[in-house]
């Protein structure tokens, strides 16, 4: 079975191929954000897994919904993915969506797990640091976690790295039992 991730991944790239083209990502990226926040309200969401209604009148309901708050490209792409019956994969399409943007942009939430409250000196140097070791400007969240017992962990994309007190004594748990 197909996720939504192929399903969207075409469209994702379309929206953001167009929307660059016409520097208006930051447009896009928040009319992207009201279209799958009202395809996920529970009414709608209903709404579009109903078999009775024909697509075109699925999109006339979504598009009523915010018609006021987008532009006609936006329109047409809504239009066209409601023809192939796709609407209910928006959420994907804009998670994805910023993804393409942030790549583009050279931009990259880190979430950062600390043990304690780090101070916004602190929390500015190490931001500097990951910037300049991740070659992007990077967008840092807070997360304080003192189970961590001292350290912290890093989480950018793909990568974690564990530098906590936690962590430490479970490699050395795990070295020892080896």
């Amino acid at each position: 079975m197909i996720n939504n991730q192929t399903l969207a991944r075409p469209y994702a790239k379309a929206a953001f191929e167009y929307a660059s083209a016409a520097n208006s990502s930051d447009a896009w990226s928040g009319m992207l954000g009201l279209a799958a926040a009202v395809v996920e309200a529970p009414e709608v969401a209903e709404l579009l897994r109903n078999p009775r209604l024909t697509r075109e009148s699925k999109v006339e309901a979504v598009l009523r919904l915010f018609a006021a708050d987008v532009d006609e490209a936006f329109r047409n792409f809504i239009a066209n993915m409601g023809e192939h019956d796709r609407l209910f994969v928006l959420p994907t399409v804009r998670e994805l969506f910023e993804t393409y943007k942030a790549e583009a942009d050279k931009t990259l939430d880190v979430e950062l797990e600390t043990a304690y409250e780090l101070s916004a000196e602190q929390l500015e140097t190490l931001a500097a640091a990951l910037s300049k070791r991740l070659d992007r400007s990077v967008n840092p969240r807070q997360v304080v976690n003192p189970a961590l017992i001292g350290g912290l962990v890093i989480r950018a994309g793909d990568l974690v790295v564990d530098g906590s007190v936690r962590g430490k004594l479970s490699q050395l748990a795990e070295s020892l039992k080896s």
